[in-house]
């Protein structure tokens, strides 16, 4: 884990008292949860998340990594590559050799995950069944190595927004590795009514794919 020593002080005082607030990764969970979900492309950095208490899934794993190295984990993200649909980022952390994640989402199923996962595949495959479109397609397709955000520290990716394109581009230009085979995207079922309209319960219109 990486100390927190260097990084504490960047922090205003009004956020280190959210930051001291927030003692696991269920903790920054559902702080997310309780922030307004945004829909448009601006991204945010953790302390501009902090401030306006808004954030869509790349802004949520911004403070997700921050937060989380808050704590002493590394910040690494995960970006979840999906078809006629938007990609998402999960920010990972492991507990005991286990996988775990946190995240910012328009659906309910796309958000926390507890830290019981061998790998970071099954990590991602845990996702899959959730991942889907408004017309009911499973359209998860791939997912990235972690990223560590540390190597961007330079660009101040915790406390400026006007340098995330660049963290983000490198997030996007990582190597992605398929979940699926082209027999089993063939072969995929369409989610049945009852579980499309649980999965969107609570979504802002406005932040769905727009294609």
């Amino acid at each position: 884990m990486h100390s927190t020593r260097d990084h504490g002080r960047i922090w205003t005082r009004a956020e280190r008292r959210i930051l001291s607030r927030l003692k696991s990764p269920l903790d920054i969970q559902e702080w997310l949860n309780s922030i307004r979900y945004s829909s448009d492309e601006f991204l945010r950095s953790a302390r501009t998340v902090m401030r306006d208490r808004i954030g869509h899934c790349c802004d949520g794993a911004f403070f997700a990594a921050a937060a989380l190295r808050h704590l002493g984990h590394p910040p690494l993200l995960v970006d979840l590559r999906a078809v006629r649909d938007d990609d998402h980022v999960l920010a990972v952390f492991r507990r005991r050799g286990f996988w775990g994640a946190v995240a910012k989402s328009n659906f309910v199923g796309l958000r926390y995950r507890e830290p019981i996962f061998r790998t970071l595949r099954e990590l991602v495959l845990s996702y899959f069944e959730d991942y889907f479109n408004e017309h009911g397609e499973k359209t998860l397709r791939s997912y990235s190595v972690p990223v560590d955000l540390s190597r961007w520290d330079r660009l101040e990716w915790m406390t400026r927004d006007e340098n995330l394109e660049e963290v983000s581009s490198r997030l996007d230009t990582a190597r992605h590795i398929p979940v699926l085979s082209q027999r089993q995207i063939d072969e995929l079922a369409a989610v049945d009514a009852r579980s499309l309209k649980a999965g969107m319960v609570g979504t802002v219109k406005a932040g769905l794919y727009k294609g």
